[in-house]
């Protein structure tokens, strides 16, 4: 390594105070800018306190990233009025989300069923002993794992969850001698990392407790070790259904994009069944299914990439890659459903810790996990049918370079005024980046 890329090299960063690590940060990566420190510091929360606590949510925090905060109106889900909270940095996806929930406001709104809540977590481990001295030693094996983790479970348990089954499964494709505990668990109103991960730390200590003075055991048998204790991010039992349905005639009163009712109510099944089968489309509108619930799940604190990295395995389990979402039309009825795992948590973690976290979910009138669920899923369900009503009619670019159209004006440094009156000139007008900066041109020409 040259000296210069050795001045890069840094021990002990995560120890010097935030002042120190901008310095080193601008001399070594930003040409000595001086502009970075008031660049940062511009974004620090004025209230001190509350910026420890911003600080303390990550590792080596120079400044906040703001992100949008919006409000999707008018979503009636199982009869009750929601105003749904979303954080991101598109503002297509809040007015798509708004206005699916109001196109199917009169005839019904939403409908959500929770299938199941079970959680899974993994403890995976060499042993030496054969597959039928295993299966004879496991039963006991169950119940001393579950005695010593009732210091765990204890809290849990008065909620109303804890550990529900424990499996080991036998993979010798991964290694000869490789063993794993497949647990499963309801977590009530927590996500439950952290509750889980403790647990299978506990079965493995007391594995290797067991293996290493258990008098049942050969010496052969006293071999175990542990390779890693997990939670699962794969929920595939942690399910909720949404949907919207009506008859097709009463779409007529709210769908006023000119076209036949029928044929958009089959176009739109016919878009839904390419995406069922066509992988490279099945990407693109799972996508934007994400679009909507990983808005609410960042507004409420909750994991996204967890539950995008979920909903993804969930959608290829068949063996293909395929939508989550599905259209039938039967007779005369029209039906859009979406299936997901969702694993969620409305207690611990960030959601008491992020004043913004809080705030959501009292704009949500303090949800259960369960009932935070069948939110997140309706608005996923409403932000895939608010781009799908736009592919299969107008097309996704009219909609959503008019929902641009204020970011193009604020990159090419238009006025108040030029806004102002771009906003009127596009109303009629194709929206491009070209499109936008020949305006102003002609705006500043003529003024």
């Amino acid at each position: 390594m040259n000296a210069f890329m050795q001045d890069k090299v840094i021990s002990g960063f995560s120890k010097m105070d935030k002042q120190a690590k901008i310095e080193w940060l601008r001399q070594y990566f930003l040409d000595d800018d001086p502009a970075v420190q008031e660049q940062l510091a511009s974004f620090w929360h004025q209230d001190e306190d509350l910026q420890r606590v911003l600080d303390g949510f990550s590792e080596n925090t120079l400044s906040n990233f703001p992100m949008p905060f919006g409000i999707a109106p008018n979503f009636k889900i199982n009869g009750e009025m929601y105003a749904i909270p979303m954080v991101i940095e598109e503002s297509s996806v809040v007015a798509a989300a708004a206005s699916a929930a109001k196109f199917w406001l009169p005839l019904g709104g939403f409908h959500t069923e929770v299938v199941d809540t079970v959680k899974l977590g993994q403890l995976h481990f060499r042993w030496a002993g054969s597959t039928a001295r295993w299966e004879s030693l496991f039963a006991d094996l169950e119940k001393m794992l579950r005695l010593e983790t009732t210091h765990l479970t204890a809290n849990m348990e008065k909620r109303g969850g804890g550990i529900r089954e424990i499996k080991w499964l036998r993979k010798p494709e991964i290694g000869p001698d490789y063993y794993q505990l497949l647990v499963s668990f309801q977590t009530c109103d927590s996500m439950g990392a952290n509750f889980i991960n403790s647990i299978l730390e506990q079965f493995g200590a007391s594995l290797k407790q067991w293996a290493a003075s258990a008098p049942e055991l050969s010496d052969e048998e006293r071999r175990l070790e542990i390779i890693m204790a997990i939670l699962s991010n794969y929920t595939p039992e942690c399910v909720v259904k949404a949907w919207v349905e009506c008859e097709i005639a009463d779409m007529e009163k709210t769908l006023r994009t000119g076209d036949d009712v029928r044929h958009f109510c089959h176009k739109f099944e016919t878009a839904v069944n390419i995406a069922r089968h066509d992988p490279y489309r099945a990407v693109t509108h799972n996508k934007g299914i994400f679009n909507g619930i990983d808005a609410v799940v960042l507004a409420t604190a909750n994991d996204f990439r967890a539950i995008e990295a979920c909903g993804h395995a969930y959608a290829a389990r068949d063996g293909q890659y395929r939508s989550l979402s599905s259209c039938t039309i039967t007779e005369d009825h029209f039906r859009f459903e979406l299936e997901i795992p969702l694993a969620l948590g409305t207690v611990g973690g960030l959601t008491k810790l992020h004043p913004l976290a809080k705030l959501s979910l009292q704009i949500l009138g303090q949800p259960s996990a369960n009932e935070l669920m069948q939110v997140i899923a309706a608005t996923g369900l409403a932000q895939n049918f608010g781009a799908l009503r736009s592919l299969v009619t107008t097309g996704i670019q009219a909609g959503h370079m008019k929902m641009h159209l204020q970011n193009i004006l604020i990159h090419l440094g238009a006025t108040p005024a030029q806004m102002e009156e771009a906003k009127a000139y596009f109303e009629e007008h194709t929206v491009s980046f070209t499109a936008v900066r020949e305006f102003l041109d002609q705006y500043n020409t003529v003024q």
